[in-house]
C-alpha cells in the first residue's frame, strides 16, 4: 500500500499492492497499522457504507458540520469521478478541490480527512461505491454544497444532465454555506 500526494496535501490517493494472475487478483483493502503510517495518524472507522448508482447519478457535495467525518472511499464495480472540496476557512487551499477517477479497474482509494465536502458522479453504466467513516451519520448536522457552484468550478465530466436527489438539488452555494473555521 502506498500514498500518492494530490494538489491538496491532506487529500491522499491510496494504492494497494495488488497480486494478480490468470485466476484473478487479491489485495488488502485496509490494514489499520499500514494506513496509520501512510496518513501519519491512527483513525478509528466506525461505519461502512455501500451505495450502488446508475450512470450520471451525482451524489454530493456532502459534509457534517458537527460530528465531522473523515472518509476512505473506493469503487468495487464501475467507475466514478470522486471530488473533495476544502471547506476549512483557515486552510491555504480553502475552496480548492481535487477530482480523480476511482474504479474497480484501478483499485485506488481516496483518503478525505475532516474539513472537506465530498461527492461523486458515476461515469460507468453502474457503480458500487464503498466508504469507511470516522463518525456516524447525523442527518441533522449534514450539509450540502451545490454541485454546480460557479465559484468551485468543478468539471464533473458529465455527458448528460446529472441525476440528483431532492436534497442535492437544493445544495447551498459555497459563498452562503456553513463551513469550518
Amino acid at each position: 500500500m502506498k500514498a500518492i500526494q494530490t494538489s491538496i496535501p491532506d487529500l491522499l490517493i491510496i494504492e494497494p499492492r495488488v497480486f494478480g494472475d490468470d485466476r484473478g487478483f487479491f489485495y488488502e483493502s485496509f490494514n489499520r497499522l499500514k494506513f496509520a503510517e501512510l496518513i501519519g495518524r491512527d483513525v478509528d472507522f466506525v461505519q461502512d457504507n455501500h451505495s450502488r448508482s446508475a450512470k450520471n447519478v451525482l451524489r454530493g457535495l456532502h459534509y457534517q458540520i458537527q460530528h465531522t467525518q473523515a472518509k476512505l472511499v473506493r469503487v468495487v464495480q464501475g467507475a466514478v469521478l470522486d471530488v473533495a472540496v476544502d471547506i476549512r476557512k483557515s486552510s491555504p487551499t480553502f475552496g480548492q478541490h481535487v477530482a480523480l477517477e476511482l474504479s474497480a479497474e484501478n483499485k485506488r482509494m481516496f483518503w478525505i480527512p475532516e474539513g472537506f465536502a465530498h461527492g461523486f458522479v458515476v461515469l460507468s453504466d453502474m457503480a458500487e461505491f464503498l466508504y469507511k467513516t470516522t463518525d456516524y451519520w447525523f442527518p441533522e448536522h449534514e450539509r450540502c454544497l451545490r454541485w454546480d457552484d460557479a465559484e468551485l468550478a468543478i468539471d464533473w465530466q458529465l455527458t448528460a444532465a446529472p441525476v440528483l436527489s431532492a436534497k442535492d438539488a437544493q445544495g447551498r452555494v459555497f459563498a452562503e454555506a456553513e463551513l469550518f473555521e
